[in-house]
Parts: structure tokens; C-alpha cells; sequence
């Protein structure tokens, strides 16, 4: 395996970067999409070890009060967005629709994953297990402004130099054109 292509976990930021003292955050405009993906796309390409460990902290409180409900819901997610990229690298209208509207596609999967645990039972589990975490970290991203330093790791991203897992995730999202940019 070449050096470029591995996957690398990059390194978890400190505490004061991702959100105490030298942290700045602002609310996003909402007029400019493009700049606001812009920004929510590299924040998650930079914070996403911080992402990790906050989501992966939700779901070991959740889990430990509702394991086999968490347990099913993962699952249910996780087959769920499994489907949505098959059918997206397989069917030229849902790519396009995936590439020109992340957001809804992101939505669209969460909703479906509601919906398919409503009928299992499982709304509570799911609603603070998981959809909590991916909405945590996406208000993080949102409002998170982007340092020099984040701009250069993300630029390595985007050249190609580093290959992460939120760099796959997005690219399997149909995001991976406007990282780094």
C-alpha cells in the first residue's frame, strides 16, 4: 500500500481549540450556502477525532442505560446510509440529487432511520443515542470559525496528501469536491 493512500486518523485537537479560549465561533450566514457548507464540510474534516470522542461518549451513557435499543438503532443507521451510498454510486439521478443537496440526503437518511425505529420501538434510544451526536456535531461545525491551521490540514485533505475517515465518509456523501476549498 502507497503512503498517500492510507487512511489516517488524524490527532485529536486540544481542548482550547475545539472549544475553550483560543476557539471562535460565530453564526453562520445563512444567504451564502456555499460558504456555510464550506465551513461545516472543513470543520468536520479538522475536528473529527473531537467529533468522534464526543459522539462516542453520547452513545456510552445512552448505551449504558438502553443497550440493546442503541444496539438496534446503529444498526438500523447503519444500514440505512450503507443503502443510500449503494444506491447513490448506482443510480445517476441519486448521486446528483446526493452531490446538489447533502444536507436533505443527510436528513432524508436520519428521517428514515426515525421512521424505521418508530415502528420498533426505539424513537427515545435513537433520538438521544445517535441523532443527538450527528446534531451536535453539525451545530459545532456550523458555528466553528476556521483557524490557519485548519485550512492548511485541510487543504492537505483535499490534495490528496492525507486520507481520513470523515474524508471518506464525505466523499461517500458526494462532498469530497469541495473540501479544502
Amino acid at each position: 500500500i502507497e503512503k498517500y493512500n492510507c487512511v489516517q486518523p488524524p490527532p485529536l485537537r486540544s481542548l482550547d481549540d475545539f472549544l475553550l479560549g483560543s476557539a471562535r465561533f460565530a453564526v453562520p450566514d445563512v444567504r451564502d450556502l456555499d460558504r456555510w457548507n464550506n465551513r461545516i464540510i472543513n470543520n468536520l474534516l479538522y475536528y473529527q477525532s473531537n467529533y468522534l470522542v464526543s459522539a462516542l461518549g453520547l452513545l456510552v451513557l445512552v448505551g449504558y442505560f438502553q443497550p440493546f435499543q442503541l444496539l438496534v438503532g446503529a444498526t438500523v443507521v447503519t444500514l440505512l446510509f450503507l443503502g443510500f451510498v449503494w444506491v447513490a454510486e448506482n443510480r445517476a439521478p441519486v448521486r446528483r440529487f446526493r452531490r446538489n443537496h447533502p444536507t436533505i440526503s443527510v436528513l432524508a437518511i436520519l428521517l428514515a432511520s426515525y421512521l424505521f425505529m418508530s415502528v420498533l420501538g426505539g424513537v427515545a434510544v435513537f433520538l438521544f443515542g445517535i441523532a443527538f451526536p450527528v446534531l451536535m456535531v453539525l451545530v459545532h461545525a456550523s458555528v466553528r470559525l476556521r483557524s490557519l491551521k485548519n485550512k492548511l490540514e485541510n487543504k492537505l485533505e483535499s490534495i490528496g496528501l492525507k486520507r481520513t475517515p470523515m474524508g471518506l465518509l464525505l466523499e461517500a456523501l458526494g462532498q469530497e469536491q469541495e473540501a479544502g476549498s
